[in-house]
């Protein structure tokens, strides 16, 4: 049912929401932030029994870094429409403190860093079997320290479009080389296929011719 409850208002959210706004509001994002002040780990409800949380807590504690995990439902029905470093990105601004920002929701964790030189890896994959404590594991174990990597706040805001996508393609200019080039290439095709041709009758030709003879 909670489950539920907040995909309609995601829902409600896309269809009312301004797209403009940097960090739209998400329940799931404040429960997060609310519990972080208190322990760096976030279960939603319905998570609650398929969390090891004592074991993912411990992994938490042990990693090099200052590092929050929420573990919440997520996907293209919510404010970030499946761009789970989005959602990262926001739980960290939301709760303003240096660290990696881990989002889990049972089999894919994802992940940013937020005023931390370290690179992280893309994403990783579990089971439903596997234990989120393990899980996660893996995906610290991707996390590497990095001197290319500048400390700076995460990304608050979608990814502009694709501009290939989003420029219509622009239609070829014309000019006298084109035209000759275009009937050129014409011309070369034409004269393959009448020279294919000519050899088809030809041979059709000495056919009749063969078996005229072979008749006298």
């Amino acid at each position: 049912m909670r489950r539920l409850i907040l995909l309609l208002a995601a829902t409600v959210f896309a269809l009312t929401g301004s797209a403009q706004a940097a960090t739209p509001t998400d329940s799931r994002i404040a429960a997060a932030v609310a519990i972080w002040a208190e322990r760096p780990l976030y279960v939603d409800p319905d998570f609650i029994s398929v969390t090891d949380s004592a074991e993912t807590l411990r992994v938490i504690s042990g990693a090099k870094y200052p590092v929050f995990v929420a573990v919440v439902p997520s996907g293209e029905w919510f404010p970030e429409q499946g761009d789970t470093k989005l959602l990262a990105g926001r739980l960290a601004a939301a709760n303003g403190k240096p660290g990696l920002y881990v989002v889990m929701d049972g089999t894919r964790t994802d992940g940013v860093a937020h005023q931390l030189g370290v690179s992280t890896p893309s994403w990783t994959y579990g089971d439903y079997e596997e234990a989120l404590s393990k899980q996660l594991t893996e995906y610290l174990d991707g996390v590497k320290e990095s001197t290319y990597s500048t400390p700076e706040p995460a990304r608050t805001e979608p990814l502009p479009p694709d501009p290939e996508d989003s420029s219509p393609r622009k239609p070829e200019k014309f000019t006298v080389g084109t035209a000759i080039g275009h009937g050129a290439g014409g011309v070369f095709i034409g004269l393959i296929c009448g020279a294919l041709l000519g050899v088809i009758v030809l041979t059709v030709a000495a056919q009749a011719r063969a078996r005229k003879k072979g008749r006298a």
